[in-house]
């Protein structure tokens, strides 16, 4: 397993956010192995004094915290700035894995996982949070994006999107007028063969509901039925 560095080539820093002292225990020793820097959180207010401290470059949050649950965590800490989040949630709750991705997580891991599994997906989402070394400039119906300094606006105005609604973005503006099935988003975007397809679905709810001037009857990533989705830089209205 490659351990990704920071921006400044050091070991990132992974916040580890859960009240089990076991699980907390078993995944910061195999986060350590792995090479990152570990900082240890069982409480809402604790991972966020320590994130505050000590920025993260990422957060492994658990979503059942006692006082403050990790939405809320989650939301406190994306207003100090983005930073990618693995939310930890049980196996079956499927509500709670979509309210975790509604407020911006990038990823979740079901309870019980395997570890080494965790440290993958710690890896891959660092891998995709990283500027592109030489990322060509993208545009088209207002919208620009610049992949390096991952930075995206509509109209000249700065929007605030989390890691993956970036990346999707990118990708279909890199992709104009191609219909692309979720299967097909999820291994371009997120570079999995295998997951919850909701979660493209969430992801590309979330992104219309920013760069949509009218997000209940999108004009630029139009549901193709029976497919998936397209980009129209056109912005011609969908059919109903």
């Amino acid at each position: 397993m490659q351990q990704q560095p920071n921006v400044d080539g050091g070991p990132s820093r992974i916040l580890v956010v859960d009240d089990d002292p076991t699980v907390a225990e078993v995944v910061a020793g195999y986060l350590d192995r792995a090479g990152y820097v570990v900082d240890r959180a069982d409480d809402g207010p604790t991972a966020l004094a320590r994130a505050a401290a000590h920025r993260p470059d990422l957060v492994v949050l658990d979503l059942m915290l006692p006082g403050m649950d990790g939405l809320e965590v989650c939301r406190r800490m994306r207003g100090h700035g983005p930073v990618p989040v693995i939310m930890l949630t049980a196996r079956g709750d499927e509500d709670d894995r979509i309210l975790g991705l509604e407020v911006g997580a990038d990823d979740y891991v079901t309870k019980p996982f395997s570890p080494r599994e965790l440290v993958l997906r710690v890896e891959s989402v660092l891998r995709r949070s990283r500027p592109a070394p030489s990322g060509q400039r993208l545009g088209a119906a207002g919208l620009a994006v610049d992949p390096e300094a991952r930075r995206a606006t509509k109209n000249d105005t700065e929007l605030a999107l989390t890691l993956r609604e970036f990346d999707l973005l990118a990708f279909f503006l890199r992709n104009p007028g191609r219909a692309f099935a979720r299967e097909d988003l999820m291994r371009e975007v997120w570079g999995w063969d295998f997951g919850d397809l909701s979660t493209v679905t969430v992801h590309v709810r979330r992104l219309r509901g920013k760069i949509e001037d009218d997000p209940a009857r999108p004009r630029l990533i139009q549901t193709v039925w029976g497919v998936g989705y397209r980009f129209d830089p056109t912005g011609t209205e969908e059919a109903s």
